[in-house]
């Protein structure tokens, strides 16, 4: 291990070491020659986390279905501005929530036009999450519960009109519908045969196999500082995939999707993408709209959510982007995003680097995480200039 290289693993042995997090993997590359693989702490009690360490990803699967639903757009199988619901009939008869009467009833009615498979991607659909969205969380705690993993739990009123605001939400899980219903197969069988097979990503899954249990990380929550082991899973053969948050994987797995991405869409002499796909993947599609982030409505799950203080960023198709540089060395125009169990990556296609962070700590947005991964990154940047 060369100097930098050094520095960046001693990032991560210092988070472990000083108690603020009980194990942690994290992968870069660049095109500049970094390599790095780097894991320290527990995945388990008295088992060593490793770099092929399995952990919930969360919504890093998001990009996934951004990358499936895009090589269905090159076939011309669908187009980005067409209704959503000429694929997924239900996205036609989708309703706004407009409020609630004096009775506390909801009041709905139909969206001022229809949703688009764009405004999917782009969190511009209306569709929210109810641990970020208050009305929602209204809304939800009248309804009846639904079955994990049902296509019911998804059937949820549009927070907003169509391409009205951008907001955080379940768009990118219908998504996963578009690319089932306009490639006639189940998601996890078209990721499979189009995207983590042609990659070599064997561990990027929906279902866990015997291979990967014993190297699965337990999940951490934090409270009053002290991080605790808390039981968890998820429906891993449900009637509706979690196109926006059902994928394990690993941090050196999940850099090779990061990689496709950074090469223009080709890894190892493999094209899942064209060029010109990714750089529209790339770009900032909210215009005048910027990404905030969310006051939490479920502290259990995610803190509040403040992105690029000040200004917002930009979202493109299934992205983050920023549109300044950030203090860490981030180029403007380089695309993230994260997972709820604080699983972040970014790809900065100016400097020509990308890098994975994974742990397993809810809620969200935990500031630990966040020094640490801010702290990675850093590192990543200084060992390429």
């Amino acid at each position: 291990m060369g100097i930098a290289t050094h520095r960046i693993d001693a990032v991560l042995a210092h988070a472990v070491a000083s108690g603020s997090l009980v194990g942690v993997a994290a992968a870069a590359w660049s095109t500049g020659g970094l390599r790095f693989e780097g894991a320290h702490g527990l995945r388990a009690s008295g088992e060593e986390m490793l770099i092929d360490s399995v952990a919930w990803v969360a919504s890093m699967t998001k990009a996934v279905t951004g990358a499936a639903v895009m090589q269905l757009v090159e076939q011309g199988v669908i187009d980005l501005d067409q209704p959503a619901g000429d694929v997924v009939p239900y996205l036609h008869r989708v309703e706004v929530l407009d409020g609630f009467d004096a009775d506390g009833v909801a009041l709905l009615r139909a969206p001022l036009r229809p949703v688009t498979i764009r405004h999917l991607l782009t969190h511009t659909s209306g569709f929210g999450y109810d641990f970020a969205d208050e009305s929602l969380a209204r809304y939800m705690k009248s309804c009846p519960p639904t079955p994990p993993g049902s296509q019911a739990g998804y059937e949820q009123p549009l927070t907003a009109d169509p391409g009205e605001r951008w907001s955080y939400g379940i768009g990118i899980d219908w998504a996963g519908r578009v690319v089932e219903a306009s490639s006639g197969q189940r998601l996890d069988v078209y990721f499979r045969e189009h995207l983590l097979g042609p990659l070599g990503m064997s561990d990027t899954t929906f279902a866990l196999t015997p291979q990967q249990r014993p190297r699965v990380a337990s999940m951490y929550a934090r409270a009053d500082d002290t991080l605790s082991a808390i039981p968890f899973g998820i429906n891993e053969d449900p009637e509706m995939f979690g196109a926006g948050g059902g994928l394990y994987s690993t941090a050196r797995d999940y850099l090779r999707f990061t990689r496709m991405l950074l090469g223009g869409g080709t890894l190892d002499g493999t094209r899942v993408l064209q060029a010109a796909t990714v750089r529209t993947m790339f770009q900032d599609a909210l215009g005048d709209l910027s990404a905030h982030g969310w006051q939490t409505e479920n502290p259990s799950l995610s803190n509040d959510v403040e992105l690029f203080a000040g200004y917002g960023g930009g979202w493109g198709l299934t992205f983050l982007v920023n549109r300044h540089a950030t203090p860490e060395g981030r180029s403007p125009g380089s695309v993230a995003w994260a997972g709820l169990a604080n699983t972040y990556y970014w790809i900065d296609p100016t400097a020509g680097v990308t890098g994975v962070f994974v742990t397993q700590v809810l809620p969200f947005f935990d500031r630990a995480c966040l020094e640490t991964f801010s702290a990675f990154e850093q590192d990543v940047y200084r060992a390429i200039l």
